[in-house]
């Protein structure tokens, strides 16, 4: 269920948002990660991910988050859980205020050897896989997606 604007700059402010993060991960043990559009952490690298709407189950979450970020669905049954993570922001997508507060399942997705993704240009100016050392390094590797790096291993 998507909100009308005004409504959902009120949640925004008063409540965290529920959300899934892809840690879409290559057979080269590389990462995906795609440069921030909108706020909050514009211009950063991120994990694809999205939030959850009222009434969607998990599994029908990860499939319609998996198509708008990676092209195609996924089923969550073919992700790995690694933990919940939180999220704060001082912007949000309406600008400065209100702040953001997102509590986060993060998920481990190993693509099959010759996957082809069809990532779409709506959230993100740039996707390149990175590996995990150059996450670390990389100060434009948002925090939060670096935070995924212990769960994943490798």
């Amino acid at each position: 269920m998507q909100l009308d604007k005004e409504t959902f700059r009120s949640v925004v402010a008063h409540a965290p948002l529920v959300s899934l993060d892809l840690v879409v991960r290559n057979a080269a043990g590389e990462i995906l990660l795609g440069r921030r559009l909108n706020r909050p952490a514009q211009g950063y690298w991120f994990v694809p991910g999205g939030r959850i709407y009222k009434n969607e189950r998990l599994d029908r979450a990860f499939a319609r988050i998996t198509q708008a970020e990676l092209g195609q669905p996924f089923a969550r049954a073919d992700a790995r859980l690694l933990d919940l993570y939180e999220h704060f922001y001082t912007d949000s997508v309406f600008g400065d205020t209100p702040d953001t507060h997102y509590v986060v399942s993060g998920y481990l997705l190993d693509l099959p050897q010759g996957c082809e993704l069809s990532l779409p240009d709506t959230q993100h100016d740039g996707f390149r896989w990175w590996s995990p050392d150059e996450m670390r390094r990389d100060p434009m590797v948002h925090e939060n997606s670096r935070a995924y790096l212990n769960a994943v291993g490798r």
